[in-house]
């Protein structure tokens, strides 16, 4: 779903949150730019307190609840960085824009040497907003059942550190598709199909197609393929391994233990996360142009 972007009105103050990655050495220039360029905007910069704190910025600072007011979100590092602050903010109906200072930035539609030209942009609400499909994740253990949380990209079961072969029967709609015999399976989104999926042999899905896909890792067969399903469909995967070095990853960023005999599902989310896109690139420009090269 595309939508032009219209996050405020002529003449109306604008509250922009700033997320820099604390990591990167690099987000303290690109953060001092941004706040030079609207030094003399009617823009509110914003940020969590102990970013602000850490680069210099304590008069930005507001508390959790207070930057979930913002109009905009703006993620400095790479992928991983914006992928964080959509899950932050998806909730709360807030668009996202990253600016890459990341390796690929396949997400992160700003480039460095363009930033003041693309925050003018943003200034002027020259851009449109794509929705994606966000999913959810809930873990049956032992009769209960508890809510893991959300992810932009994907939801992976797989091995922690012991070498060995997982057994996972996994149901779509309540029919019992498969039993893998793998490393591990990845649920994930379109957009997450350039991610950990694609390493693994599954294919590129334009985030426009409203469609899950089911991933295994390095299956035990040559039978098993991906499969590509609709993103109303929810997915239950069975823990049916011995072993108990198992895990579930959401994004790569936030990880919880599973046992055997346990039960995941996956399905779509309430909401859709917002991202913020220019109309001189689309996806298959990013495509060709950051992950191609990348490879």
């Amino acid at each position: 779903v595309y939508s032009a972007g219209s996050s405020w009105s002529i003449g109306q103050m604008k509250t922009i949150a700033v997320f820099p990655n604390t990591e990167k050495i690099e987000s303290a220039g690109v953060l001092k730019r941004i706040t030079d360029f609207f030094a003399d905007k009617d823009v509110r910069l914003v940020m969590l307190r102990e970013p602000a704190e850490k680069f210099g910025y304590p008069e930005l600072a507001v508390k959790n609840k207070d930057i979930q007011n913002a109009d905009i979100g703006l993620s400095i590092g790479g992928d991983g960085t914006l992928l964080g602050v959509c899950r932050q903010l998806y909730a709360k109906d807030i668009p996202c824009c990253g600016i890459n200072i990341g390796n690929v930035g396949f997400l992160a539609d700003i480039e460095v040497p363009e930033l003041e030209s693309r925050l003018q942009k943003l200034l002027d609400n020259q851009y449109y907003i794509e929705e994606r499909t966000v999913i959810s994740s809930s873990q049956y253990s032992r009769g209960e059942k508890k809510f893991l949380g959300h992810a932009l990209n994907d939801i992976v079961i797989g091995k922690g550190g012991v070498s060995r072969m997982l057994h996972l029967g996994v149901s779509v709609d309540g029919c019992r598709m498969t039993d893998y015999k793998a490393d591990g399976v990845i649920v994930s989104t379109a957009t997450g199909s350039t991610a950990y999926s694609l390493s693994a042999g599954g294919p590129v899905i334009n985030p426009a197609v409203k469609a899950l896909l089911i991933t295994p890792i390095c299956p035990h067969t040559l039978e098993v393929r991906p499969m590509v399903i609709s993103d109303e469909d929810y997915v239950r995967i069975h823990i049916a391994a011995v072993h108990q070095d198992i895990q579930i990853t959401l994004d790569g960023q936030e990880s919880y233990p599973l046992m055997p005999g346990d039960e995941i599902t996956v399905r779509k989310a309430k909401n859709a996360a917002k991202i913020i896109k220019f109309e001189d690139r689309n996806y298959y420009y990013t495509l060709k142009n950051k992950l191609w090269r990348s490879l």
